[in-house]
């Protein structure tokens, strides 16, 4: 007995620690870390690593110190004031173009993305290249200083293998054949987006006019970089600043190293992604709090008996509660150690998964997703599950004798919002997106107290028809398990509130995953156009719509297009300054792809004012637009065409769906021409026809009359796209097991929490004369019947919530689902009986006597 008195807290501890993992009572504990760890950590491994890759190849996906683009020529003086600087420059153009293989060949073609370099190129980094079609990342390649010779092209991978080509093959582009010398594997200046959809092609710049491929419509983007002494490029960066605010300048941008965006297509989807990843882990750690909470409860209520006889042999409550607190604390480190491993684990399964999107060496990670993994680990456990063992110190010697004596007690507030306030902030810090963090971790927060008070709620009306006329009829099994559920109205609350947020996580996880994929995957209709043409030249105009009749195409979209910029909005300049949103300031910055014609597009319904056939004031805007750019109808717009100023009145207002797949605009006059001081050039979308076996197909023989055009296939881009996404959405899958694994372990956890209870109130049933059945068919009335209620309040959350999260983080256009309601009920039902059943089992089976013994009596 004296023994035991001195012995020191650690070695208490320890041998605590030891007893309680070989009797299996910490398994749940250590699986709600663990699980919790892995999320999040797998989140952010892969974030630093891809992070740290994009510091550490800054200046070289940049391509310079400071780069000047623009979407037309970048002004001479940008480039002399570099030269008196003294800084190094190179020039680039790119924009998507046709490329086909000679005539001998057959002639198939495919879109590429062209890219025109001078003899400064690469002004940073070198150009990787092969000889081997074969290749692949990872295998080897060689650097080269200069980009292709004179009448030389190199390509990326995919396009010999699209157009069957190999080295020393004649390439068209235009009016010029390249000689195809080597494999394009990496460009230094390749910028963050992760991926194209359309393949590489890079000439010399001096062969560019040659190809006759810039046109007035013509993409192009110009690209300046500047690389030189760090004094020499801030004077440069000061000096373009103060270009970009006079008039004449708009459309160019000048970019330093922390402000390469990449692709915002791509990077709006990827961010997605990453949101989507984020949300689970969220949820995941956010249940694996409750599992927490829940299972240390239930641990605590075990250990009464223990501590009490503890305390009868004078132990101190000292030395128990640092006992306990050392055992939680290598707990937290252990479950916190296999979450860190199985997180890193999953996320080399995310490097695989999106091996064709990252084109790069990924370095290894830093030391923060470790102290995040452990912060997490350690806060779960010591913030939720250490406050009611606590509680064991204080065990009374006189419980050894009176069970009733020593039940664990509430948690204080200040302990709750402690723990709470201190796992929301780790939470918020781990989050890369704090809009998101704050909806998670409050939404979570405010669906406790609506799911505590709903199922007292709830409680209270079952309680008055259980003592109403209307219950005394109920047959006795449903009075029975309905007195079983209102008898203890906070248990009831408790197992309520913890299984209506298990279900919440998942429904809201199905609901946004499905919400996610389907924004992802959207497939155009079955009779929507296919190919878009653009840089069809006036006089080729006639000819080509012949050609196109003549091909089996009756019905095609068919508009004129003028590039202009917005520079007046009622007289007054616009500018980018003048908006705080990102998308407007974009738009007055770049310029439009405006049409005229003398009546509306048919795919475009007008939803406000009139369609004022040849008016020479009046212009039609897109809806979104209108929004974006806080437009009113009757508002003056001017646009400058190429230099030829046009102010219209907004006369009309249409509704645009861009994913038809038809040509749209977002500004268009009701007029049949405009003149011919504006450079027009024609643009049409048409369903591709079947080709006919021996003919050559409709794409080729536009390619061999009208070699300047750039002819888009949707459907192979959409094909491309999704096989993108396709890999993102599995990446997204693999993270979304641990959001249901941790919504299972919270129903585990919450139905053992009370297994001992519900032992009890058996036994007591048993011994005045229940049956094995009646008891049977009580218990799966009344956990089918919490699960269903449950998963009632879930949905309805749930949808909530999926708007919430639809329209503030990712971006959807949110259709309420109904169906979830009634899914979420018999969800909640099914998997509240089956986790009841599992964590029950063996109760009916045991000896009255022995439980009415054994099990603890609560006051």
């Amino acid at each position: 007995m004296s023994s035991v008195r001195r012995m020191p807290f650690w070695q208490l501890g320890w041998r605590n620690l030891w007893r309680d993992v070989r009797s299996g009572e910490l398994g749940m504990l250590v699986l709600a870390v663990l699980l919790a760890v892995a999320a999040l950590t797998a989140v952010a491994f892969f974030s630093d690593r891809l992070d740290r890759a994009l510091q550490r190849d800054a200046a070289q996906l940049l391509g310079g110190d400071v780069v000047v683009s623009a979407d037309h020529a970048i002004p001479a003086a940008f480039i002399e004031q570099a030269e008196a600087l003294g800084l190094r420059h190179a020039q680039t153009l790119t924009f998507p173009t046709m490329a086909r293989v000679a005539p001998e060949q057959g002639m198939a073609a495919r879109l590429v993305s062209l890219k025109a370099v001078d003899q400064g190129y690469p002004l940073i980094g070198q150009l990787r290249v092969s000889e081997d079609l074969a290749w692949q990342n990872g295998m080897p390649d060689h650097g080269l200083a200069q980009g292709p010779a004179a009448g030389e092209a190199w390509a990326e991978p995919a396009l010999f293998d699209a157009l069957g080509l190999r080295p020393g093959d004649t390439l068209m582009l235009g009016e010029s054949a390249f000689r195809l010398s080597r494999v394009l594997t990496l460009e230094p200046d390749q910028g963050n987006s992760l991926v194209s959809f359309a393949p590489r092609v890079m000439i010399p710049m001096a062969d560019l006019a040659a190809t006759e491929l810039v046109q007035p419509a013509s993409r192009i983007r110009y690209r300046l970089p500047l690389a030189g002494p760090e004094a020499a490029v801030q004077a440069y960066v000061q000096w373009a600043e103060l270009q970009l605010k006079q008039p004449d300048r708009r459309g160019i941008e000048v970019r330093t190293l922390d402000q390469d965006g990449g692709n915002p297509q791509l990077q709006k989807t990827l961010d997605r992604a990453g949101n989507f990843l984020n949300l689970v882990a969220l949820l995941a750690a956010l249940l694996s709090a409750v599992a927490v909470a829940l299972a240390a409860r239930a641990f605590a209520a075990r250990h009464l008996d223990d501590c009490a006889i503890l305390r009868v042999l004078g132990v101190r409550q000292r030395t128990m509660a640092a006992a306990y607190t050392m055992e939680f604390v290598l707990l937290g480190v252990l479950g916190s150690v296999l979450g860190l491993l199985l997180g890193y684990l999953v996320h080399l399964a995310f490097a695989s998964l999106l091996a064709g999107l990252v084109n790069t060496t990924l370095p290894a990670a830093g030391w923060q997703p470790l102290a995040l993994g452990l912060g997490v680990g350690l806060t779960l456990l010591l913030a939720f599950g250490l406050p009611p063992v606590l509680q064991l110190a204080g065990t009374p010697p006189l419980r050894v004798i009176r069970r009733e004596a020593g039940q664990l007690k509430p948690a204080s507030l200040l302990t709750v919002l402690l723990g709470v306030g201190g796992f929301a902030l780790l939470l918020l810090a781990s989050s890369s997106d704090r809009t998101l963090g704050m909806i998670a971790v409050a939404g979570f927060g405010v669906a406790v107290l609506l799911f505590a008070a709903l199922g007292w709620l709830v409680l209270w009306a079952l309680r008055r028809v259980l003592h109403s006329a209307t219950g005394e009829r109920l047959p006795r099994w449903l009075a029975m398990a309905l007195r079983q559920i209102t008898v203890r109205p906070w248990r009831a609350v408790i197992q309520i509130s913890s299984l209506a947020l298990g279900l919440l996580s998942l429904l809201l996880l199905v609901l946004v995953r499905t919400d996610l994929v389907d924004g992802w995957q959207q497939v155009t209709p079955a009779d929507a156009p296919n190919r878009f043409v653009i840089n069809i030249m006036p006089d080729q105009a006639e000819a080509f719509r012949q050609t196109l009749l003549d091909g089996g195409v009756p019905q095609f979209d068919w508009y004129p297009m003028v590039r202009g910029r917005l520079v007046a909005i009622n007289g007054q300049p616009v500018s980018p300054d003048n908006f705080t949103e990102d998308r407007a300031r974009r738009l007055v910055d770049r310029e439009f792809n405006l049409s005229y014609s003398a009546e509306p597009p048919a795919h475009n319904p007008i939803v406000a004012g009139q369609w004022q056939a040849g008016a020479a004031d009046g212009i039609s805007m897109e809806q979104g637009i209108m929004e974006t750019l806080q437009l009113q109808l009757g508002d003056r717009l001017q646009f400058d065409m190429g230099g030829v100023l046009r102010e219209a009145r907004i006369s009309s207002v249409r509704e645009v769906d861009w994913a038809s797949m038809h040509v749209n605009f977002f500004a268009m006059f009701p007029q049949a021409s405009l003149g011919d001081e504006v450079a027009v050039t024609w643009i049409t979308a048409y369903r591709n026809p079947a080709p006919v076996a021996g003919q050559a197909s409709l794409d080729t023989r536009l390619l061999q009359t009208f070699p300047n055009i750039t002819q888009i296939d949707m459907s192979s881009t959409i094909q491309q796209l999704q096989r993108v996404l396709a890999q993102v959405i599995r990446a997204v899958e693999l993270l979304f097991g641990f959001g249901l694994a941790a919504g299972v372990v919270v129903l585990f956890a919450m139905v053992g929490a009370s297994r001992e209870e519900r032992a009890r109130d058996m036994a007591i049933m048993r011994a005045v004369g229940a049956s094995r059945g009646l008891l049977a068919r009580i218990q799966s009335t009344e956990l089918i019947g919490t699960g269903a209620l449950a998963g009632l309040l879930a949905s309805v959350v749930a949808l909530a919530l999926a708007w919430l999260l639809a329209r503030q983080v990712f971006g959807f256009a949110w259709v309420p689902i109904p169906w979830i309601v009634p899914v979420g009920m018999l969800a909640g039902a099914a998997l509240a009986w089956a986790a009841g059943w599992w964590s029950l089992r063996g109760l009916l089976s045991r000896p009255v006597m022995a439980t009415l013994r054994s099990v603890t009596q609560e006051g």
